[in-house]
């Protein structure tokens, strides 16, 4: 109704269409404002490569090689999104994107806002007390198989399994055989005839840093 023309009725017709009453608001408990579908796109985010995990808190170099070089530690952000399991695993050797504080000044904290492309994936399997495959490392080049000649026996089935994941993972696998000034090693190294992978020999006398440095 208005008092600027005598026309009440043509007036409510007029401004029926604006009418609030017909509105269906949906219920808000919390009174916050609704969280809208559009994720930024942090067109700002610097890269590095989560080097620890622990408890949320990933520890990550940015910058690796130069000058700038440094660690940063760092949360999930809301952006990561999840998967089907639930959250998106974060793990040690994933190349990540971060925006917040990455100085890396003790006290601070960033967060990660995407994972990138892995291009290698060592998965542990599921088995009897853990049902879901769970993965240990990404971006990974080589695995050293570390295993003694003696004291304690080596265990051909425990190398089998771990030459499976490395394969299986796109992986190279390195076997790095200990204490051979108490065990010649041939007679186990006779399981894996046939597979052509490295293998350095190593005597409590006689470590070869220096080879295992340069691999």
């Amino acid at each position: 109704m208005s008092w600027l023309t005598g026309d009440d009725d043509d007036d409510d017709r007029k401004y029926s269409e604006y009418d609030e009453s017909s509105i269906r608001m949906r219920p808000n408990p919390k009174a916050n404002k609704p969280r809208s579908k559009i994720r930024p796109e942090h067109s700002d985010a610097i890269e590095g490569r989560v080097f620890s995990v622990d408890r949320g808190r990933y520890g990550i170099w940015v910058a690796e090689g130069t000058a700038d070089e440094r660690q940063i530690i760092a949360a999930r952000a809301r952006e990561l999104g999840r998967n089907q399991q639930g959250k998106v695993s974060v793990v040690t050797g994933d190349w990540v994107d971060l925006v917040g504080d990455t100085s890396g000044t003790e006290g601070t904290l960033a967060r990660i806002v995407r994972i990138r492309e892995r291009a290698t994936l060592l998965r542990r399997s599921a088995d009897d007390t853990d049902a879901v495959e769970r993965i240990i490392v990404a971006n990974a080049d080589q695995m050293l198989i570390v295993v003694a000649a003696a004291d304690p026996e080596p265990r051909p089935r425990l190398v089998d399994r771990y030459l499976v994941a490395a394969y299986d993972a796109g992986i190279t696998p390195i076997l790095c055989i200990t204490k051979t000034d108490l065990q010649d090693p041939a007679e186990f190294l006779e399981n894996f005839a046939g597979l052509e992978f490295r293998v350095i020999a190593s005597r409590s006398d006689e470590v070869p840093l220096d080879e295992l440095r340069e691999l």
